[in-house]
């Protein structure tokens, strides 16, 4: 089948680099092609802490995902998150220009960039996301898209998503310095949606949880936009390594543990019920009972959980999100996870799997690949999304490509 083009999603987290490639064939359909996922240690909770190590392992995914595809890769959608990240909702209004009262998209462009100047960042903070999710005209809310519509007066409602300067910064020097261009930086939550939502539950209000290795990401949609968004600073690494201190064994050991023999509650595991566990130093396995396990397991969950529903009681998110949870994440995989999170929060949870795509879909059909998954779809429907992207504004990328190449060339 021809294809139109190729597609990168670059998702670098605390415990590992994914680089996931997709092809679009002339109907819209996204193929992908290849993937590559390598170990990472220069990143803790979403920040890169050492840039040689990031850049080696994203390279290294970048190379693996090339020789699967047969795609020189150049650009890439590359995931952001951490707790650096925060937002905020903004309202613009502009007086249509036009003789006529036609509005046209000039007047969009005028009123999201009023929405931007309502909500400036602090000088050391920079837009990722501007996002409108509605319009009003002449005080008619509801408004999806006003071009062509008839007004004297047009508001937007914004959700903006900012960042720290110096952490998008050395987040973007990782990918030049392996040689790639970052074609937009992308929020996790708003990527993984693109792969585990459908559009109505984006339409009656659901909650995407996105826990990493370093932190747990939040994105509430409703009435199909991103309304909230927040970075919790928790999440699978804590519960390794609380395995590893209760058990007295190896990190790589309690991670092996947790994926194999975990659960989120101990009520999902049946009494008598063994496992055998290295100790640090020895030589023989001890065997202890795996509920001893889910003992440490459940109260990590629990606190995860509680940290999000501190997030969900806030007062402008009431009655919200009625269809409820969808957990992505290699931790999601916890056997329990949904469950439980069910019971905490009060609301309907599943496991969000990757859709929307074919090929070598199997290959990546975990809620693990959740994130790298929804950059490619999010490229793949980057053409709907002109109105308030960040490197139409310049506010982003002018600043960030003129550090890095300054860093870079010395220029």
């Amino acid at each position: 089948m021809p294809r139109k083009g190729a597609l990168v999603g670059l998702d670098i987290g605390t415990t590992k680099v994914c680089a996931l490639v997709g092809e679009v064939d002339e109907d819209g359909e996204v193929h992908v092609a290849g993937v590559g996922t390598v170990p990472c240690t220069g990143v803790r909770r979403g920040v890169v802490t050492d840039l040689e190590a990031t850049t080696r392992a994203l390279g290294e995914a970048v190379e693996r995902a090339e020789r699967m595809s047969g795609q020189t890769i150049r650009s890439v959608y590359l995931s952001v998150s951490g707790e650096h990240i925060a937002s905020q909702n903004s309202r613009g209004v502009v007086a249509v220009s036009r003789s006529d009262r036609e509005i046209g998209p000039q007047d969009v462009e005028r009123v999201v960039e009023a929405a931007r100047m309502a909500a400036i960042p602090a000088p050391d903070r920079e837009i990722v996301h501007l996002l409108p999710r509605g319009f009003v005209v002449d005080g008619q809310d509801g408004v999806r898209d006003p071009v062509g519509m008839y007004g004297t007066r047009l508001e937007v409602e914004a959700h903006i998503v900012t960042g720290t300067s110096t952490f998008l910064a050395n987040l973007a020097k990782c990918v030049h310095r392996a040689g790639l261009e970052v074609e937009e930086m992308v929020l996790e939550p708003l990527a993984s949606a693109e792969a585990v939502l459908s559009p109505a539950e984006r339409e009656l209000g659901v909650v995407v949880c996105d826990v990493g290795g370093g932190t747990t990401s939040l994105g509430v949609f409703h009435a199909g936009g991103l309304v909230h968004t927040v970075v919790l600073p928790v999440g699978g690494n804590h519960i390794t390594h609380d395995i590893a201190f209760g058990l007295r064994t190896p990190v790589p050991e309690a991670e092996k543990l947790k994926v194999r023999h975990g659960a989120a509650s101990v009520h999902a595991v049946r009494e008598g019920e063994l496992m055998e566990v290295l100790g640090v130093g020895e030589q023989q396995p001890r065997v202890l009972p795996r509920r001893h396990l889910c003992e440490i397991i459940q109260p990590r969950v629990e606190e995860m959980l509680s940290l999000v529903a501190a997030q969900l009681s806030r007062p402008e998110l009431a009655r919200r999100v009625p269809v409820g949870v969808v957990l992505t994440g290699g931790t999601a995989l916890l056997r329990g996870f949904a469950e439980l999170a069910g019971e905490r929060l009060g609301l309907p949870a599943r496991v969000g799997y990757p859709v929307g795509v074919v090929g070598l879909a199997d290959a990546v059909a975990s809620p693990a690949f959740a994130t790298a998954v929804g950059l490619v779809l999010y490229g793949a429907r980057r053409d709907r999304r002109q109105v308030g992207r960040p490197e139409r504004n310049g506010a982003l990328w002018g600043r960030l490509r003129a550090w890095v190449r300054s860093v870079l060339h010395g220029e």
